[in-house]
């Protein structure tokens, strides 16, 4: 018999926590929530204070009736469920469950899963947070009213399957909004002049900057011109030079949101594999000699705090690996977040100590990638500032004006360690400028104008939609990823070179919404929304009285969308081709993972089709067959012939309409970090990669 049972979320955690805490305790896992509103109606009594109607949800009835027995035989029971909101709502439906009493000291929560955070957390056990449960509750009872009312209507009104909810439809909105600001967008055309200038032997560039001292824009060929006819001779004037130091600060330790930017920038990650294989990290990984042990942080967090006991660790690592000098200065104190819950720390390594090369041998892939990210994001954190010198010339010739300028790291500081991603192209390298002073003279080499088209504002990628949805206070860390994932399943979205375009489907949903709920997609509402369940949390206003303000308005808005709302018929796509089994029409159809072709006559002909994707290249291996673009099982594009099986021709790169001037075999473009490059499958021909 064990004097103490604990219980946990996942038995990875289990195995790990009972290592730690010795044979007087007993570990066992819920696996997640036992108890919860049942997934076959809303579940919410309206007419008696909004009360949910719990249920043991199906299939878990065994792991209750497990912890039931364990809990009789033992002494003392902690309820160890993640440190989150929906955490502290486990811990209440066990603690209601096992008759445990929800105010004794029954709660211990940790941030991470190291040996001495574990011990700590049960010295320091402490009653169930109701304002944390009520929030939890108020969020789960919202999106149940919205959710199980607003989509059994659509299911009615368009078509089975689809979903509404408080976060995925702004979400929707947001695209459809970006959309339009596309499509709407009339580029306005400018100019830009950029020259090559000689300072001895030394090559430089500027570019135009204005005349007689003010800044001027070129709109059109016909400015251009009057400034090329004012330049006169190739002689340029340095009027002025600039030199500035400039310091660069790093960035903050990731919270939930940021590292799901940074991932996607970085790695390449969805947000839900991103949030997959953090919480591995958290919750353990063996490696070797250690056993195994908690990588990172709880990785659900919107507080870039950092405990003095990792700082301190991180100074040592610091001093240690790169000097004293790329220690950061402790006087600077963090800014935290108008709206951020400072509920537990930023997301870092348990242990500094613990390089990624040191445990690579340990870990998968993916699982190293993204702790790689974590580990040199907060190391770099730590580290000084990196100091730029900058250098600004003013060149002149008659009045026209050319700045070049130039910059060089003078000391790297946190960039040794790790530079923050960004979603548009920013170049890191150094550009040097030659040793100018006023009054010099360089020669103009070359000048070169260039016409400009602006460009509409670009579509959402996972990360520009997860950090505009953070800035608009809409939704919370772990709602993003379920977020993103649902309108895509739901067929609202598809991913066009990794950026969201709303469907037909997405649109007609996106209307019913703005005409019969428009609170739902309501910016503004929504924020205030998420203020009001911020301030459950924190105990300033009660549930049932913001979840009753709410409803009484949305019933409103129910019984009209009931009786007004049209049901809506959306006609399939006509693929231009009969089916070959039964002569019916073929149609387009919106699938899992895309776009295929049907039979119009289904059910009765179930006939269908991948939509065929022709790159106009003959197959360079029977010489028959053309080469079509093709998708793997994990959804990555390859190149096949289109007599396959009978030709089993095979390519990941993409092969192109011209054959190798050295060889005669086949050319592909090969896809670079920056740009693509042409080269042969046979022999070492390449071409210079375009951009």
């Amino acid at each position: 018999m064990s004097d103490y049972l604990v219980i946990v979320e996942s038995p990875a955690k289990a195995k790990t926590i009972e290592r730690y805490l010795g044979k007087k305790y007993k570990v066992k896992a819920s696996m997640g929530h036992v108890i919860d509103l049942p997934k076959s109606q809303t579940a919410i009594d309206v007419e008696h204070g909004y009360e949910p109607k719990y249920i043991t949800i199906r299939g878990k009835g065994p792991i209750l009736k497990e912890l039931k027995t364990a809990a009789k035989k033992a002494k003392k029971i902690y309820l160890a469920a993640d440190p989150d909101r929906e955490g502290e709502a486990i811990a209440w439906h066990l603690a209601r469950s096992l008759n445990v009493d929800i105010d004794s000291d029954c709660r211990v929560v940790f941030n991470e899963i190291t040996k001495d955070a574990i011990k700590d957390s049960f010295k320091h056990p402490r009653p169930i947070n109701r304002d944390l449960v009520d929030a939890q509750q108020a969020r789960r009872v919202l999106d149940r009213l919205v959710g199980y009312n607003i989509s059994p209507l659509l299911w009615k009104k368009v078509k089975k399957g689809l979903s509404a909810g408080r976060v995925q439809s702004v979400a929707l909105r947001m695209i459809i909004n970006r959309e339009t600001e596309i499509q709407n967008f009339e580029p306005e055309e400018y100019w830009t002049i950029g020259v090559e200038f000689l300072k001895g032997k030394t090559k430089f560039e500027g570019s135009f900057y204005g005349v007689n001292s003010k800044k001027t824009e070129l709109k059109s060929e016909e400015d251009v011109q009057k400034i090329l006819k004012q330049v006169k001779g190739n002689e340029f004037k340095v009027e002025t030079v600039t030199k500035k130091e400039r310091k660069r600060n790093p960035a903050l330790p990731f919270i939930t949101s940021s590292l799901q930017q940074e991932s996607a920038r970085k790695l390449n990650f969805r947000a839900r594999k991103t949030m997959m294989l953090a919480q591995q990290l958290y919750e353990g990984v063996d490696i070797g000699k250690e056993g195994t042990v908690g990588l990172i942080t709880y990785m659900r967090t919107d507080s870039t705090r950092i405990s003095e006991v990792a700082q301190e660790e991180a100074s040592g690592y610091i001093t240690n690996e790169y000097g004293k000098e790329f220690l950061k200065s402790g006087d600077k104190k963090e800014k935290k977040q108008a709206n951020a819950q400072d509920a537990h720390e930023a997301i870092r390594p348990t242990s500094v100590l613990r390089t990624p090369a040191e445990i690579k041998q340990y870990l998968s892939r993916d699982q190293l990638r993204l702790y790689k990210l974590i580990w040199e994001r907060f190391v770099a954190s730590q580290m000084a500032p990196a100091v730029m010198d900058t250098m600004s010339v003013d060149l002149v010739n008659s009045g026209v004006i050319f700045r070049a300028t130039g910059s060089k790291v003078k000391f790297p500081g946190f960039m040794k360690v790790y530079v923050e991603g960004s979603d548009d192209e920013v170049d890191e390298k150094d550009k040097l400028l030659p040793n100018l002073k006023e009054g010099d003279a360089v020669i103009k080499k070359d000048i070169e104008p260039k016409q400009h088209f602006t460009q509409p504002p670009p579509r959402y990628t996972e990360a520009r939609l997860v950090r505009t949805l953070e800035e608009l206070g809409i939704g919370r860390p772990s709602t993003y990823a379920p977020t993103l994932d649902t309108i895509q399943k739901r067929g609202y979205v598809s991913l066009d070179n990794k950026r969201f375009v709303p469907t037909e489907l997405g649109e007609i949903v996106d209307q019913l919404i703005i005409e019969f709920f428009p609170d739902i997609v309501n910016v503004e509402f929504t924020a205030k929304m998420e203020q009001d369940l911020d301030n459950i949390e924190e105990g300033s206003v009660n549930w049932v009285k913001i979840i009753d303000e709410f409803y009484k308005e949305f019933e409103k808005d129910l019984e009209k969308a009931e009786k007004e709302m049209q049901e809506v018929e959306i006609k399939d796509e006509p693929a231009g081709e009969d089916c070959d089994q039964c002569g019916n029409a073929m149609v387009f159809k919106m699938g899992r993972y895309g776009k295929f072709m049907a039979c119009s006559n289904f059910p009765d002909c179930r006939n269908t089709k991948a939509i065929v994707k022709e790159i106009g290249v003959k197959c360079p291996n029977c010489k028959e067959g053309n080469i079509i673009e093709r998708k793997s099982k994990k959804r990555r594009i390859f190149y096949g012939c289109d007599r396959y099986p009978e030709c089993e021709f095979l390519s990941w790169d993409k092969p192109i309409a011209r054959s190798c001037p050295k060889c005669e075999h086949l050319l592909v473009e090969k896809k670079l970090k920056k740009g693509v490059q042409v080269s042969c499958t046979e022999c070492d021909y390449k071409e210079t990669p375009q951009q």
